[in-house]
């Protein structure tokens, strides 16, 4: 979970659509931007979990495919506009990309709507209650129900692997997926991940052994700074393993690759970005 002590700040929710891009500035360049809204088709969706039924939000490019899956979990603040562009501008590139909401069990998306402060304790330990509903059993259960709906869109290609990509508390919810459904996973990629490694016996990392997937573990300089063990117990953990994997330090501090934040860092968010373009090109076969 993300706590106080590194996501820190003012959040606000950016739009990444062709209007803010050429307003903003803030991506890698317009084109891609007015690529996604014209190349990609979207669609709210709504996913028969054990524990309920989760709203999510479904993406793939314009035309009949196939392409393959990826399953994108949020951040803290979940299902909201920014994750949505990203979506959007993800599955531009080739894929079918499914976005939940990963707090359905206690309300739909947006579950925070416009600017939200983590100096606020109160609306702060609301998100973090949200996340307390989601037990590790609710996880796996959620993973394969996401993949299996992947799995059912006739864009898919169930020929090749499926990603997983997951930012913040993302991180670990991304471990777990490739643990629940490892003849599924061909690649993992976390972004400024928070609790990769702990003591717990519940560790994310303790599940590498049962995964089959390549990784990318982009860690912020301030999680390293809190934690700077947790790069090396990783990386060890993938060589016993086996697993392809690369363990970075970003020059830049958590919650760095989602536009909105007072951390947002456009350098450091492309490069990442390109890093994970790369894996799945190698592993999604």
């Amino acid at each position: 979970m993300c706590d106080n002590d590194i996501h820190q700040g003012l959040v606000e929710d950016w739009s990444l659509s062709r209007r803010a891009f050429v307003a903003a500035g803030i991506a890698v360049g317009v084109a891609t931007a007015a690529a996604a809204a014209d190349s990609v088709v979207e669609t709210d969706v709504t996913i028969t979990t054990p524990d309920g039924a989760a709203d999510a939000a479904l993406f793939h490019p314009a035309g009949k495919g196939p392409w393959p899956a990826v399953l994108v979990w949020p951040d803290i603040m979940g299902l909201r506009p920014v994750f949505r562009d990203m979506g959007r501008r993800l599955a531009a590139e080739g894929y079918v990309v499914l976005v939940p909401n990963p707090f359905y069990r206690s309300r739909r998306a947006p579950v925070v709507e416009g600017a939200f402060d983590f100096s606020n304790a109160e609306a702060r330990q609301t998100l973090f209650g949200y996340r307390s509903a989601m037990t590790d059993a609710g996880v796996d259960k959620d993973a394969i129900a996401y993949l299996a709906f992947l799995d059912a869109q006739p864009q898919t290609a169930k020929g090749k692997k499926a990603a997983v990509q997951g930012y913040c508390m993302g991180g670990p919810l991304s471990f777990r997926t490739a643990a629940a459904v490892p003849g599924r996973i061909g690649a993992v990629a976390t972004f400024h991940g928070g609790g990769l490694v702990t003591d717990a016996p519940n560790s994310p990392h303790l599940l590498i052994p049962k995964t089959k997937a390549a990784f990318l573990v982009a860690v912020a300089r301030n999680d390293d700074a809190k934690d700077p063990k947790a790069k090396e117990v990783l990386k060890e953990a993938f060589a016993d393993a086996g697993r392809q994997a690369t363990v970075e330090v970003y020059p830049a501090d958590h919650g760095w690759c989602v536009p909105g934040s007072q951390v947002y860092d456009q350098a450091s968010a492309e490069r990442a970005w390109a890093e994970r373009v790369k894996l799945y090109k190698a592993a999604l076969v």
